[in-house]
């Protein structure tokens, strides 16, 4: 079995790379390991704390015992699924920061500026503002993925905003557009009251092509020959043999099985493979390297008034959501309830911003267990640019055994400082005027949590993974030791192999990852082609009048 083009990987960018490649009459197979995504836990956006804690759909990934968070293993979820993460996360769609992607390009990722990327990010979109505002020539229209907005239709998500404004801070009208800084509506990835994945956007469009074919097999490494890339090993069926690529494999694996797969196939830091008994093709010290992800603490708070989203958390309550949502895809279900956001600078001195808020009218986590027995609502806060970088590193030679995870949270001084003001700037917005009438008591950390040793007690119990590890094959020039791939995804070192997954993030972006991840998959399909980058794009970006008269 071959084709010109092997894709490992049905996640985020593995679906829009598939699509790009078969539309341009390219020949491609795209493996995936895990199952379908048909079903209504997956595609009901309200269920979405369901698939993330489900085996079959999840990898079941936890971190080695995160050493400044109290020997705590944290959970790390991707999507083992048609779809990958896009089918299980919580459908949040944040471009990033303009100077996230100038910072790409100054540490070595030639042409993934701001200006370079964002005609991409107009080329995937089908934005639709729903009577938000927003300047429609920053965003795109009739692209594979729709971007909505929530109703808002509860009060505490409109007060979150309120509060932001009456606290001091912007309000925006589009955070991704031309002003992230501010409160306002999130964007999701949900359309006519599903989750719109990347399968949904991408892969099934392709596999209505005679010249894409999805293959369900675990692939275990790449097969190299005279130091190129010809294939992949896969298992599948209780057998082993081998998918050729004629002219290119591509892994999209995620940043934690992509650096596994590199590893497994002899490219990756040569002590570390030699460990392991794996024969060195490449000795590219970056692979596994470089993790970051953003860490976030719920501020939960009990509510006066009945407003939250607790009547429904019961069986009557859960059963008629769900109803509703079979019958009209309408109702709570049809929404993931992160309706409303927050992006600020921590400091007057913060170039852009360094703090993001998700806002839930419900005290519950991700697991989907409640804070209290009552009403209440939360805000998820953490510092978007953490100096503390982790490892993906191999257990063993084995491929069945999953990846060694070590992020070193909170391993800066840095981290802590941020995280306690970011606390403290929570505490602060639910102390305004908009929350007077709702606001009841904290749940956690808890008033009688005040001092930063005590602040640092509650994160490092508390602290939870925003589920976004990225930078295990770092993008950049090719005479940086560091580097896995150049800017146009090509493994530095290897012929016939790309990555184009968030593993090529030299940098995480300012939010949430899907979206960014997508445009890795649209931006490197190019690349793969052959194609001339899309032109640039001349808008400019909102800068805070402070660092304007800075660089006046």
């Amino acid at each position: 079995m071959q084709a010109e083009f092997v894709i490992v990987g049905a996640g985020s960018a593995g679906c829009a790379m598939a699509f790009r490649l078969a539309e341009a009459g390219r020949r491609v197979i795209v493996i995936e390991h895990g199952g379908s995504d048909w079903g209504p836990l997956i595609n009901m956006p309200g269920a979405l704390s369901y698939p993330l804690n489900m085996a079959r759909y999840d990898w079941g990934f936890r971190t080695e015992p995160e050493p400044h968070l109290g020997g705590r293993r944290l959970a790390t979820p991707r999507g083992k699924v048609v779809g990958g993460s896009s089918s299980i996360n919580g459908m949040i769609y944040v471009r990033g920061h303009a100077r996230d992607f100038d910072t790409w390009a100054e540490m070595g990722a030639a042409g993934w500026s701001y200006a370079d990327v964002l005609p991409y990010y107009q080329r995937m979109e089908d934005w639709h503002d729903g009577g938000h505002g927003g300047d429609p020539d920053w965003r795109g229209q009739g692209g594979p993925v729709h971007v909505t907005r929530g109703l808002r239709d509860n009060p505490l998500t409109l007060a979150f905003v309120e509060a932001g404004r009456q606290a001091g801070y912007p309000v925006t009208a589009d955070y991704n557009g031309h002003q992230q800084e501010g409160f306002g509506a999130f964007d999701r990835t949900i359309w006519q009251g599903e989750r719109w994945s990347a399968a949904k956007a991408y892969l099934k469009p392709a596999l209505k092509r005679e010249n894409c074919t999805l293959v369900r097999a675990f692939a275990r490494r790449v097969v190299m020959a005279d130091g190129r890339a010809t294939g992949v090993e896969v298992e599948r069926g209780g057998r082993i043999e081998v998918i050729g690529a004629e002219a290119e494999v591509i892994l999209a694996a995620s940043s934690l099985n992509t650096p596994k797969l590199l590893m497994l196939s002899g490219i990756g830091p040569a002590a570390h493979l030699a460990e392991h008994g794996i024969a060195l093709t490449a000795d590219r010290p970056g692979v596994g390297q470089n993790l970051q992800d953003h860490l976030e603490l719920y501020v939960q708070a009990s509510s006066s008034k009945p407003v939250s989203l607790y009547k429904y958390w019961n069986l009557p309550g859960k059963a008629y959501v769900g109803a509703r949502w079979l019958f009209t895809r309408t109702g709570p279900g049809a929404s993931n309830q992160f309706e409303s956001t927050g992006f600020i600078r921590s400091a007057a001195g913060v170039e852009y911003p360094d703090l993001q808020f998700h806002f839930l009218p419900l005290a519950v986590r991700y697991d989907g267990k409640v804070g209290a027995q009552g009403h209440g609502f939360q805000a998820h806060v953490g510092p978007m640019r953490s100096p503390s970088r982790g490892a993906v590193t191999l257990r063993s030679a084995d491929p069945r055994d999953a990846p060694s995870i070590l992020f070193n949270y909170m391993s800066h001084e840095s981290d802590w400082r941020d995280f306690r003001t970011g606390i403290r700037l929570t505490r602060e917005l639910f102390a305004q005027p908009a929350f007077a009438e709702y606001y009841k008591s904290e749940l956690q950390p808890g008033e009688d949590v005040q001092t930063d040793d005590e602040l640092d007690s509650a994160i490092r119990e508390h602290a939870e993974s925003a589920y976004h590890p990225c930078g295990t094959a770092k993008m950049g020039a090719v005479d940086d030791p560091m580097a896995v791939v150049d800017p146009e995804c090509r493994v530095i070192g290897v012929g016939g192999l790309r990555v184009a997954d968030s593993s090529v993030f030299p940098l995480i972006t300012n939010g949430n990852i899907n979206a960014p991840s997508i445009l890795v998959g649209e931006k490197a399909a190019d690349h793969v082609l052959g194609r001339p980058p899309l032109a640039p794009s001349n808008f400019q970006p909102w800068i805070h009048p402070e660092w304007q008269t800075r660089q006046r």
